[in-house]
């Protein structure tokens, strides 16, 4: 099996690797007499139906044999209040030198024991679709917040038969199996927002105070993505295609980008079926640094609500949803109302088989990676010429926030830094460069795509599109980025570059000035972990040129 959940009697010390005290813990609260264990699909969607908190809408879950589900499933609403979406303040790591470990697990200590005479449900899965990389995760959760425990059933891999054997011949990772704890009733003044303590050396979480599910995903995530780190894969927030042709390689893309930058966009578009096309996934999923191939972590999808109308062939694979209005039909049937108009952010766990393309792993080599901006000081692409380069901007991913992030509208409209998009990171910075700048010397293509606008005017998908199109059929063409010799650009009606224009050699600088600034405060704020000076090297090289 993958990682470990049972050890030998001289095992079982504190010299152990695999424990710690945040993680024995947590684990120890699973065996409690209030936790009840959840065994099948159909039994979490049973307790998910009853509950008080839920909607049983009159729209059938269509693959339900598939998923585990009974054959007359519905699809169910789950509404929270004032947070729906992810709150990045709540999150506490253990081990980092500014944090209090003593303090945390002193909280979460009194956080379980305060819920002793509560009942918990609990449940295992799989993470990771292939036997070359498959974790298994347990999760308790409190009672009232079933719709939350089949939503991870349905997200992640539930073990049935067919995965029990494979999980059992799947490669053996030194590794303790991720255990995750929430209860999203707890309360402390102390901590007004929630509290997400997360022990990423030791596989082990706990979300407190907290009901947005994508919580309990990103905690699940963020364990396996730093287990995946230690283990020769890069960690991945992102989504990947690949091209397949009869007469040359394949092309593998990989996107990279927060919520909202159009990643999942550009990973499931079809191109209207001009090419043959699979889809790894478009959120999770990890590349083998070695021999470049790719596994994907989950099998569903965590969409947005608002990006399908009701009706609309997507919302046939909708399963559970969140944060969403129901109304009734002319029929008297109760429906979704997909769009954002209750809150912003609903969201459905929707099944794999909305994408008939899909791959659980991808044998073929990572090719090219695009890290998706919102950057209007570039041209709709980019090149980048070198692994420094490529790496430095992943490291400096430019973008802006989503209404999936529970921040202010002014933190939402404001360009923002978040290194390889990727905020659940759990290990040093420094080393996601390094595993990004080893693919690319290993020759992965790198290139910025530019999803707002440029010279005032908007990119629209359809052109990002094309672009691709361009590059997996080598019928790309660059010219030199200005005086600028790491970078090129694909030239592009309507999207002149002017580089003898004065203001937007001044707007360029400033922006690559942003990123430059960014490391500066990063290694004054992390003297404990710089990041390699090459990456300031590389911007004020630029710079100097643009300048």
């Amino acid at each position: 099996m993958s990682t470990r959940e049972r050890f030998a009697e001289k095992e079982i010390t504190k010299e152990n690797h695999i424990f710690s005290r945040t993680r024995t813990t947590i684990e120890s609260a699973f065996y409690g007499n209030n936790v009840v264990d959840v065994a099948s699909v159909e039994q979490a969607y049973r307790l998910a139906e009853k509950s008080s908190a839920t909607i049983v809408t009159d729209l059938p879950i269509i693959h339900t044999k598939e998923l585990g589900l009974p054959d007359d499933a519905k699809m169910i609403v789950d509404n929270h209040g004032e947070v729906v979406g992810r709150t990045a303040k709540a999150r506490r790591r253990i081990g980092l030198p500014e944090s209090d470990d003593d303090k945390l697990d002193g909280v979460l200590r009194e956080a379980i024991y305060s819920a002793r005479s509560r009942k918990f449900y609990k449940t295992d899965v799989v993470v990771g679709l292939d036997e070359e990389f498959m974790l298994k995760a347990h999760l308790a959760i409190a009672e009232g917040f079933e719709v939350n425990l089949l939503s991870y059933m349905l997200n992640f891999q539930f073990l049935n038969d067919e995965y029990e054997k494979r999980y059992e011949n799947s490669k053996q990772y030194d590794e303790g199996d991720i255990y995750l704890y929430a209860d999203p009733s707890w309360h402390d003044a102390a901590y007004p927002d929630g509290l997400v303590i997360i022990d990423a050396k030791h596989n082990a979480a706990a979300v407190l105070g907290l009901r947005y599910f994508g919580e309990l995903k990103k905690a699940t995530l963020t364990l396996a993505w730093a287990t995946a780190h230690r283990n020769g894969y890069a960690a991945c927030h992102g989504g990947e295609k690949a091209f397949h042709f009869k007469d040359k390689d394949d092309k593998v893309f990989a996107f990279y980008g927060l919520s909202g930058s159009g990643k999942s966009t550009l990973t499931h578009a079809k191109h209207n079926g001009k090419f043959d096309i699979t889809v790894l996934h478009d959120d999770a999923f990890v590349i083998n640094r070695k021999d470049g191939s790719s596994i994907a972590l989950e099998p569903s999808y965590f969409d947005k609500t608002n990006d399908y109308l009701p009706g609309t062939k997507e919302t046939n694979y909708f399963t559970t949803v969140m944060n969403v209005g129901v109304t009734l039909d002319a029929d008297g049937k109760k429906v979704l109302v997909t769009e954002d108009l209750r809150n912003g952010n609903g969201r459905t766990i929707k099944s794999r088989y909305a994408s008939v393309n899909r791959v659980d792993r991808e044998k073929a080599p990572i090719t090219s990676i695009f890290w998706i901006m919102k950057d209007n000081s570039l041209p709709p692409v980019v090149k980048l010429e070198d692994p420094v380069t490529a790496a430095t901007f992943g490291v400096t991913l430019a973008t802006k926030r989503s209404t999936a992030e529970n921040v202010a509208k002014t933190a939402r409209d404001a360009l923002v830094i978040e290194p390889f998009a990727d905020p659940f990171r759990a290990y040093l910075l420094s080393e996601d460069y390094a595993d990004f700048k080893e693919l690319f010397e290993n020759g992965v293509d790198c290139y910025i795509v530019n999803t707002a606008d440029f010279n005032g005017r908007d990119i629209d998908k359809n052109l990002t599109l094309k672009i691709l199109e361009d590059i997996a059929t080598g019928a790309d063409v660059w010219k030199p980025f200005g005086p600028l010799d790491n970078m090129s650009y694909m030239p592009l009606d309507g999207y002149a570059l002017d580089f003898s224009d004065e203001e937007y050699k001044e707007e360029l600088a400033s922006r690559f000035e942003i990123r430059r600034d960014w490391i500066e405060r990063y290694g004054e704020t992390h003297p404990h972990a710089p990041l390699p000076k090459e990456i300031t090297n590389c911007l004020n090289g630029m710079i100097k040129k643009i300048k």
